[in-house]
């Protein structure tokens, strides 16, 4: 099986995993010791002092849970990747593990509904399907990564109320990945999926030449695209916002055709075919429409929850959002959307439950209440069969 390394896009074969060396003494030979690994400070950016890596002998059928490091002959389980050597959980390859990416245009809000989302993974979404979901990874979630706020289970979402500042663009196309290990017991046994996920500036898509530098949207498996309906002029004119909310004019169709041209072209796809990955097309900030629609609007109202995606809730959104595009005079986007992807659904969303303050990037005084910002992860899992649909 191949499968996409959370940590650097590269794909692997999952029965030639590499091992890393314990340090551990073996009887008759020196012990190793930590030292610069240059193709993990290539891929990843981390130049920490690591033990060796090194492949596995006899690489048969079934996948390799162990091996002997032929230099100080000790036994290791330690898996990590071929090509970054990151540490991989003992259960890699045993389960689906989609790598989802996450685009958007500048200013969209990413970063935050993926801090809302990995916070909703975390604390009520394992609850509600019954799974142990945790981060994965080492020195990818220290401080040195700017990821360490994910490991606190009781930290601030947003200390003191501030927004996060602007997602920097990407280096020689790498990203930090954000990973989780999502294990649930099902057919009598306990699966593991990892779930990575890559949050780009929005910079990253204002140039083909940009585009073309983030590799990760050519290994992605699904794609979760963030669309800012601010940026649609018969949409915005219903509402007063401040130009504050919105510091570009960029097209979304543009936005669109870039990320559409980048999937193509690393599929070696051409124009004759679809792009078979799903695609969650997100609205974000959609409680600004709130007082607009109404409380009895299709889009203002919540879904029962269960431990299931309810695929009858979600088709029946899809097509409201499609209707409201049309009210908005936007056919172009669903237009590029149905003549370009083979699977795509709409989604209407807001990480934040309440508009914050534009001018100063402070959430509202009432704090944080999201609304349905776990739905379009939860139908891409049900497209890899991770949890079950209804409907």
């Amino acid at each position: 099986m191949n499968v996409a390394c959370p940590y650097c896009y590269e794909r692997i074969n999952t029965r030639r995993l590499w091992f890393r060396c314990t340090g551990r003494k073996a009887p008759g030979r020196p012990a190793c010791v930590p030292q610069k690994d240059p193709a993990r400070k290539e891929l990843t950016g981390i130049d920490e002092l690591v033990l060796p890596s090194f492949p596995a002998p006899g690489r048969g059928l079934l996948p390799v849970n162990s091996a002997v490091h032929d230099v100080c002959n000790a036994v290791s389980g330690v898996k990590v990747c071929p090509h970054c050597h990151s540490r991989m959980p003992p259960s890699f390859g045993e389960g689906r593990s989609p790598l989802i990416a996450m685009a958007g245009a500048p200013h969209t809000g990413k970063s935050v509904y993926l801090r809302i989302l990995a916070d909703q993974l975390r604390h009520g979404m394992g609850l509600r399907f019954g799974a142990d979901v945790k981060l994965i990874g080492d020195e990818q979630f220290s401080n040195t990564t700017g990821r360490a706020d994910y490991l606190d289970p009781a930290g601030e979402l947003f200390p003191g109320g501030q927004l996060y500042a602007k997602t920097q663009q990407a280096s020689e196309g790498r990203r930090d990945p954000i990973v989780f290990g999502w294990r649930q017991r099902r057919m009598g046994r306990y699966d593991t999926t990892l779930l990575s996920f890559f949050d780009t500036a929005g910079e990253d898509l204002s140039s083909m030449s940009t585009v073309d530098n983030l590799r990760y949207l050519g290994a992605a498996d699904a794609l979760i695209l963030l669309l800012d309906p601010f940026l649609i002029p018969r949409a915005r004119d219903q509402i007063n916002l401040p130009k504050s909310a919105y510091t570009t004019n960029q097209s979304t169709v543009d936005v669109l055709n870039r990320v559409t041209d980048n999937l193509r072209e690393s599929r070696h796809l051409g124009g004759r075919k679809n792009i078979p990955i799903p695609v969650a097309v997100v609205f974000a900030k959609i409680d600004a429409f709130f007082d607009v629609w109404g409380e009895d609007h299709p889009l203002v109202r919540r879904p029962e929850p269960g431990p299931y995606y309810d695929e009858t809730a979600g088709r029946a959104t899809h097509e409201y959002v499609r209707g409201q595009l049309a009210d908005w005079g936007a056919h172009d986007v669903d237009n590029h959307l149905t003549h370009n992807y083979k699977n795509f659904r709409y989604f209407a969303v807001s990480a934040l439950g309440a508009e914050p303050d534009y001018d100063n990037d402070i959430i509202d005084p009432n704090g944080v209440h999201p609304f349905r910002v776990d739905e379009p992860l939860l139908w891409l899992l049900s497209q890899f069969g991770v949890v079950p649909d209804r409907g």
